[in-house]
This record gives C-alpha cells, structure tokens and sequence, in this order.
C-alpha cells in the first residue's frame, strides 16, 4: 500500500505546497510572438500533453508504493494520452447522475475503495532554463492529485476544475527527470462537486511547464475606471512580482498601436496606470480589444483589455449605461468521444454556432471552463457567467427531505475554506477576462454562512461585477441574508412568476433565469411567451436556455450500430437516465428544432405590419450596440409556394433600440388564386468570423391582403356514383374510385384510384402521442386514464343516398380504454361525393375532470411506397402551437424520412403545425391529399406512437415499410416540464366539446 498523507478526506487541507492562484497567462519572450497567442512559440513554455505511462486501479490501496520512485519499472504500464478522462478510455466506470451522489454521504469520508490511477512522465529540462525557476500547471484533474518529481512528493491539490501551479525548481535538474502523479477519482471535495454530468476523472486538461525568470510578475489584475461619459478610460494594471523588477507596460490598441504606457519598479506589489482617450468599448455585439503587454525581465505577458463598465441602476441591469437582455445558454465541457476533455476547436464550433442562433450569454455551468474558452469568449464576443466548482445537490436527497438540509455544508463552518477557496480560485484566474461579466458562487448547494463568505470576499477583490447566486432564492429557506448578491436570480419560474416579480416596486435587483426553458427532447415550447414578458419588464435581464447539448456519449450496439448513451446504459449506478440528453443541440452539435426556435424569438431585429396595403413596415433594431448597416433585407412575395416578386433593401439606417418605418415595393396586383405571403429576411453584408455573406439573421413573415377575386375554378367531377351493402361492408364505387366503409367497425377498410389502393390498415381516431421528454410528468395521468390504450367503440352506424352523387355515413362512436369511463363521444358524419370527395365533420365531447388530451385526430396507414410528402403550411421543420416562430408558411416538398426529428430518446416528432393540404404519394404522384378549412396539425412517419413509446433509443426503433399519417384537430404543446413549469393553459388540447372538418380524397397529383 501505497505510504502518503490522507488529505483526500480532510476538508481543512485543500492543497500542499501549490501556489496561490493567479491571472491565466503564458510568458514569451517577445510582443511578437506573445501577440500570436500560440503557447509553443514561447521558450518559456513545454507542454506536458501527450503519452503518459499508466495504470488504473480499482482502491487506492492497491497502489504500488514505489510507482513514484525515480527509477521505477513502468514499462509494462498502458500508454494513455493526456490530456483525457479514464472513463472515455475504457477505465472505470462510464457514470452518469444529476442531483444524487455516487457514493454514500458521509462527508469528509469517501469509499475505501477509491479508484486510482497513476501516471509516470519522463521530460526533459535544457540548458536554456538554466537559472530560472520552473513550474508545472495541471489546468484540470478530477478530484484530487499528488505530485512526485524524481521520487520526491512536491505537493497535492484538489478542486478539479481550476488550475494547480506547483514550483518545481528544488525537485528537478537539467536533463531527464521523471514526473509521477496519482489522482484519485472521489475525495472530499467531491461532495462539492455533485454536477448534473457524466462523472469523469483524471487529467482532463492540458499539463505544461513554465520557466520563469527568479524576479518576474506573478499576477496582474487590471482594473478599469471609465469617466461617465465613457471618453476617458484609465487601466490600472496592479501586479504582484517574486521580487524587486523593472517593468514596464504598453496598451495597443487592435492595430497594434500604442495609447497608452507606463513603467515602475516592483518589489512585491505595484500599480502601473495607462491612460486611454475616446476608448471603443467592449461589448458582445463589438467585442473590440485592446492588448496589455507587461514587460519585466526577460519575459513578456499580453492579457486581452476590453473596456466596458457593468452596473445596475434603478433595478436595470446595464452595460456601458445602456440596458442590456442576456440571451443565454448554459453550456457544460461536454465531447461525445472525449468526455469533459475538449479540443479548442471544438470551442470554436460551439461558439460559432451560438453566434449563427443569435445566442449573446454563456452560463458556464457548472464550474470554470477552460481559460482558453475565455479567450474566445473575449475574441467572439459573448457576455459570461463564470460559474465557481460549487454543487452539492445530493445533500437534500441523502437527508430524505429534511428540513434545512439541503444548506448543510454551506452552513459548516469547517467547509468555510473549501467554499472561499473555489471562489478565489475562480476569480484570481478570470479576472482579467473582459467577456466574464458576472461572477456566480455555484449551483444548487444551499446558502448559508459559507456562500456568504464567498460573496462577501468576491465583492471586495472585484467590485466591477455583479455576484450571483441562484440557491439564495427564498423558497430555498436558506439564509435570509442576501445584501451580498447584486442579481435575484430563478430556475425555471413561470412567465406569470417573472412577470409578478418585475412588476412589484419591493423587488429593487434584476432577475436573472440562470436555467429555463429546459430543452430536453422536443421542446422548449415556451420561449416565446418567456421573450414577450422579458422584453416587456426593464427590471427582467434576461436568462439562460437548460441547456446547449446532449450529453450523449458515442457508442455502438454489438452489431456495430453507432449511438448516443445516456444514463444507465453502462451499468451505471445511481443514474438518471436520458435526463442527460437535454440539450439545443445533440452531442456531434447538429441543431434541434429548439434552437431553431430560439434564434428567432431572440432575434435582434424585429419587424412589424405597418400599413401591408401600403407595404409599409416597422423595423426595430434590438441589438444594444450596433445599427443596422451590416444587414441587407430582401424580400420576397410567393403565392402557393410560387415566386412572384423580389428585391433587396441595402440600407437601413436604425440605432439601437431604434425604430425606422421602411417601405417594400412588392405592390398588390391582380387577382390571385390562393394566399400571397410576404418574406422579410434580414441577412449578413458580410462575412465574419462565425458566418459567411448573405447568413440569414431573423426573419418576418406576413399573410397579404386579397386582391381581386380567387382564381379558382369550379369543381368537376361530379360524377354519379354507386352505394352497395354486402356484409356489413358499404362499397362506394366512382367513376375512378372504388371505396369500402366498415361498418361494424365504423371506418375506412379500402381507398382506392384507378386501382391504386392507398389504405394499409382502417383509419382510426387516436389520442396518443408518444410521450415527449417534457411530458414525464402528465404522461402519468394519461396512462393511469387509458388514453395509451384508448380504442373506439361504435354504438351505431348508417348510411344515407344523398341523391345520385353523394353518400353520407354516420357514425356514433366512444374512445375509451381498459377499466376506466369512455374518454370520449363523438359523431362522425362522413360524406362522399361524386368527384371522390371524402368529407369528415366529427362533433367530439370530452369527459369532465380529465387531464388535456395529447392530441385528437385521425390516423391512416398507407402502402409501402408512399415516400413523397409535398404540402402547404409551416416547415420546412418540425411545429407546434407552442413551438412555430422559427418555421416559416410555404410550398415544402420532402420525404417521410425527411419528416423524422431523430430525438436520442425517441419521442412525439415531426409534426407541423396550421398545415393547410398536404399530399402523401408515392414518387409517381398517386397518393392522398387532405385539407381543412381551419388547418390541421400534420405529420407523415415509417413509426407509429406506439413504436416511438416502447423505443428507448433510436436504434431500437423498426423502420415500418407503410407510411404512418396523422391528421390532428389539434396537438398539445410541447412545453419545457421536464424541468421547468407545466404546460401554459392556452397550449393545452383542453376543449370539452369541439367540432374537427377534414376533407380527404385520392389523387394522381400530376394530373391536379
């Protein structure tokens, strides 16, 4: 057994000889290359990454006690490349869990059997180092690490998300030296890191060597003064230095040119100030930079310098004086190959495919990112909410609900250190960070005395930015004591919650929703209703989506067929299953529907119907910062999918938060034989660094006014038609068509054209939908009520001659499952007439005291072969009545496929919402069109709901050869319940009487 300090279960020591935290930086040698940013270019600089020789072991205690010694035999050892998570290497267990801990709670204790592994790296130290001294970083290891250099312990740190500096230079020597660590997966510290996550563990993040001169800066914290004009800005750039130093500082502006410098000599502490004139300040929508270069010795520091100042006044939260809404997503260190180990590139992508959804605020949730996604952050221009290591979460739960318990630990004095420290850490790391824009002292941990004391020390280093903390909330029945915290901060209120918040003069702090509109599955189908309050209430800041991606980790069934994991698919113990797989995007970062829906309600321009006659329009710019002269708006007028006019607006001359009426000369004119409908797009002039010439920002979308009468010509067809009854079977036969009515059974048996049989299995009313994410919780009074299992009883059936060309049928009819009263009554009257016309008009009454229906309508089952989907509505995506302001009205033409939304948890998809027809055929065009006068919700699929209910993964679903077709009166929204408020009254399918019209008939669509 290894021989070493238990400090894994000992709260009072957090680290041994580590240094004190400190800006992130890297030195170089010149302005040159420390302007490049690229670490490899500095001579003071040696990564660590790559192969390590390795070894897991299941206990601590099994660890070879010798590993660490200079001439230890390790070559037999794996080769395992760092930076990289154990877990994602075939190591360990693959764990995923929210709020429950993975071990028993009994702080400081963590199980005996303490998975361990151990790594041995053999470097090398030139000649060039020679007298100066030298460092190690570890960016990142979960939980804990101890250090040896040639056989010699150096020290121990744990706080898994923030880096650990040791000083090297007594240990090592010039030529080969041999570096051992051993981290250890679970310690103290991980019942403050209880985050809803995979659980990986190891040295996760890069690992370098630093060589410093003896005298050099240590730290620099600039801290900026703006006069209230904003036309003066002063930097105070206070460093701290291991000893007496000349240094010296230039301010260059993003040309390179110098504004402003100074110089001094430091012994220990100093202050250089610089002054800049007429400063271009910092913001996300010009995330302009200046660049501070620190000379001193022979090394060269550059920290990104964006001028902003951040303050709240008369309850409003600004930026450089101006109100601001943060348009936010939360967004976890999450690769679906890597785990929590992420590329830079792999940044970049997130980042850019934030900007494209017009996404402005990232909530580092729940800990410090990498500080090189900082740096982007500055470069790309996001506001930040960095986020301490802090959730203890499992504490309610291991208490089975007692009271007061979920602040436990933040009320323990002896956790005090442990909680301060992960603010200081955080802080003294990001501080220099124009992008980081708040600070927040954790998630869901409590709060008492110890979230207290972290505030209060965040406060008095920084005094810049705002504190937050979401877990001070009052229906916590935490510490009354909030005069630390700046922001009130909510997860998952209701509009109405918000609303009532903001209109109460006792309320004096911005709220802030750090998580709403949780994304899980198909959803969130609320964002527009949370958008109009916020934009509606100056004291609402805005909020972040729950959240930017599934965590889905990349596997494969023993066929060899790929798919996304979640919780419990490993063996994982506690889990919470697919409660992972709830992002805006699926982990390979291919966007959802949601955050479609997202980037237009938080679109930063939005248009208004003026006079549409007159073709005037208003045009609100919502950015805070920018005009509008970086967007062209073209426009465009279709009638039935068809184009009839376009053009561009090059100019538009509006401030922001300016409104500027602009005319489009599309012109009405003649008479038209359906809807015109009017597209404004407001699109890039162009390229950037996240999207080329011609992106499409946001987007309006209005129905014309008539002019003239319709062009539409007379019915035809009329035909007379023939009714016989033979075995309880109604034949209806055309001229064309031959159908066949069941009237036992009260529906569909038979649509036929030419011959062409378009019916696979009877029509039937259903109810069901395949429960979404966001149901979980009101699926259960769906089952517990039958409607999974809800089958139609016909009570009477008959049918009429309506003279030679018309037949009606009617039909009296209940939905109703196993041991439970009918859901439903209903009377269906089908008609048929002489062109092939079927006509539905169905009266349906709903059972009182019943929770709201999924959805009402009609199902068809259609042929193999019935692939081609072209219909009239919104698309070309997925809608519903809570989901539909990122879809647009128009002629779509796809496939059924091309109709799947493939969840990771398969679930209700695909739907669209106010269809007007639709035709599903095969490719020749002989196929079913349906219609309705007041639109339907629409969706042709190869899955029943039924398929989609049973399946829990998407390889588990069977492609059905038939095509699936659902005809809905109405479909309830979709919500965001999974974690957030139930669904909204006016979403929901809650009508106790209403009537459903439908038209459907065969057709051979090149002919209509």
């Amino acid at each position: 057994m290894i021989r070493i300090d238990n400090y894994w279960e000992n709260p009072g020591v957090l680290h041994q000889n580590r240094e004190a935290p400190r800006a992130h930086y890297i030195p170089f040698a010149d302005a040159d290359s420390a302007k490049t940013g690229k670490r490899g270019r500095s001579p003071f600089y040696m990564t660590l990454n790559g192969t390590w020789k390795f070894r897991y072991v299941s206990s601590v205690a099994s660890a070879d006690e010798t590993f660490y010694e200079e001439h230890a035999d390790v070559k037999a050892w794996d080769d395992l490349i760092v930076p990289s998570c154990w877990q994602t290497n075939g190591y360990d267990q693959l764990h995923y869990t929210n709020i429950k801990y993975p071990i028993p709670y009994d702080p400081p204790y963590v199980p005996d059997d303490n998975p361990a592994g151990l790594y041995v790296r053999d470097f090398r130290i030139g000649g060039d180092w020679s007298g100066k001294r030298k460092y190690v970083v570890f960016e990142g290891v979960n939980s804990c690490l101890y250090l040896w250099i040639n056989g010699t312990f150096v020290g121990y740190s744990q706080g898994s998300r923030v880096p650990a500096e040791f000083d090297l230079t007594p240990y090592v020597r010039e030529g080969r030296n041999r570096m051992a660590v051993m981290v250890l997966k679970w310690c103290d510290g991980t019942y403050l890191e209880d985050q809803d996550l995979w659980r990986h563990s190891g040295i996760f993040r890069d690992v370098y060597l630093l060589a410093r001169d003896r005298a050099h800066v240590r730290d620099v914290f600039n801290r900026q003064e703006l006069t209230a004009d904003f036309t003066q800005a002063k930097l105070r750039a206070e460093l701290a230095t291991t000893g007496r130093l000349d240094v010296r500082a230039e301010l260059r502006d993003a040309k390179g040119h110098i504004v402003g410098s100074a110089d001094a000599v430091v012994d220990g502490n100093g202050v250089l100030e610089l002054q800049a004139a007429d400063p271009v300040l910092w913001n996300a929508e010009q995330p302009y930079l200046y660049e501070l270069y620190v000379y001193g010795g022979e090394e060269v520091l550059r920290f990104p310098v964006g001028f902003r100042r951040i303050e709240i006044r008369d309850g409003v939260f600004r930026i450089n004086g101006r109100p601001v809404k943060l348009k936010g997503v939360n967004r976890h260190d999450s690769h679906p190959e890597l785990g929590q180990t992420i590329p830079v590139n792999h940044m970049r992508k997130d980042l850019e495919l934030m900007k494209r959804h017009n996404v402005n605020t990232i909530r580092a949730s729940h800990y410090p990112n990498d500080p090189r996604f900082l740096e982007l952050c500055d470069e790309y221009g996001f506001y930040v909410i960095d986020e301490a290591d802090l959730e203890c979460h499992g504490v309610s739960l291991a208490y089975s609900g007692t009271e007061g318990a979920f602040h436990k630990l933040s009320a323990d004095p002896d956790w005090r250190a442990a909680f301060v420290e992960r603010a200081v850490r955080m802080v003294e790391r990001d501080k220099n960070h124009p992008s980081v824009i708040i600070w927040s002292m954790g998630n869901e941990s409590g709060y008492d005395g110890n979230h207290i004391a972290m505030a209060e020390w965040t406060r008095e280093r920084d005094p810049s930015r705002p504190v937050h903390y979401e877990g001070a909330a009052p229906h916590y029945k935490g510490s009354a004591n909030v005069e630390c915290l700046d922001l009130e901060s909510r997860m998952y209120a209701s509009v109405q919650a918000i609303t009532d918040y903001a209109v109460s003069e006792d309320n004096k702090k911005p709220l802030f929703l750090c998580e709403y509109s949780h994304a899980m599955g198909n959803g969130p189908g609320d964002l527009a209703d949370y958008w109009e309050a916020i934009y509606a209430h100056p004291k609402l800041m805005g909020g972040c989506v729950w959240e930017w991606c599934d965590h889905g980790i990349k596997t494969a069934t023993p066929d060899g067929v790929p798919y996304f994991a979640y919780g419990g698919d490993f063996g994982d113990k506690p889990n919470d299953g697919n409660f992972c797989i709830d992002g805006l995007v699926s982990p390979d970062r291919k966007p959802h529907t949601g955050l479609l829906e997202l980037k237009k309600v938080i679109a930063p321009i939005r248009i208004e119907a003026d006079d549409l006659a007159e073709g005037k329009f208003k045009v609100t710019n919502l950015y805070d910062f920018i005009d509008l002269g970086h967007i062209v708006l073209h426009w465009a007028v279709e009638e039935e999918g068809g184009l009839v006019s376009q053009g561009d607006i090059w100019q538009l001359d509006v401030k922001p938060h300016g409104t500027q009426t602009i005319t489009v000369p599309y012109g009405l004119s003649g008479p038209t034989s359906g809807s015109r409908v009017l597209t404004l797009s407001c699109r890039l002039k162009q390229q950037t660094c996240w999207a080329n010439f011609g992106y499409e920002v946001a987007f309006e979308q209005f129905v014309l006014p008539a002019v003239g009468p319709a062009n539409t010509g007379a019915r035809t067809g009329m035909r007379a038609l023939d009714a016989n009854e033979a075995g309880n079977v109604l034949t209806v036969e055309g001229f064309d068509f031959r159908y066949r009515f069941d009237l036992g059974k009260g529906t569909w048996v038979q649509i036929a054209k030419h011959g062409v049989e378009m019916l696979h299995a009877p029509a039937q009313f259903v109810i069901w939908r395949a429960p979404t994410d966001n149901d979980m919780y009101v699926k259960r009074k769906w089952i517990e009520e039958g409607y999974d299992r809800a089958g139609m009883k016909v009570y009477a059936c008959s049918w009429s001659k309506q003279g030679d060309n018309a037949v009606e049928i009617d039909v009296k009819f209940s939905l109703g499952g196993y041991f439970k009263l009918p859901l439903l009554h209903g009377l269906a009257v089908w008609r048929i007439d002489g062109s092939g016309e079927i006509s539905l008009r169905a009266g349906v009454e709903v059972r009182e005291n019943l929770e709201y229906l999924p959805r009402f309508g009609l199902q068809l089952v259609m042929p193999q072969g019935n692939e081609e989907v072209e219909y009239y509505g919104l698309g070309p995506h997925e809608s519903y009545i809570d989901k539909r302001q990122s879809v647009r009205r128009g002629k779509y033409l796809l496939t059924v496929d091309d109709m799947f939304e493939p969840y990771i948890m398969p679930q209700e998809n695909g739907s669209r919402y106010g269809t007007e027809w639709a035709i599903v055929s095969n490719e020749q065009g002989m196929g079913l069109k349906f219609a309705s006068p007041a639109g339907f919700s629409f969706n042709a699929s190869h899955y029943t709901p039924d398929d989609l209910t049973a399946a829990k993964h998407g390889h588990e679903l069977v492609r059905r050869k038939e095509t699936v077709v659902h005809l809905d009166y109405k479909m309830s929204g979709v919500g965001s319940n999974s974690c957030g408020p139930q669904l909204l009254e006016k979403y929901r399918l809650k009508e106790k009487r209403f009537e459903f019209e439908l038209v459907v008939k065969p057709v051979f669509k090149e002919d209509e």
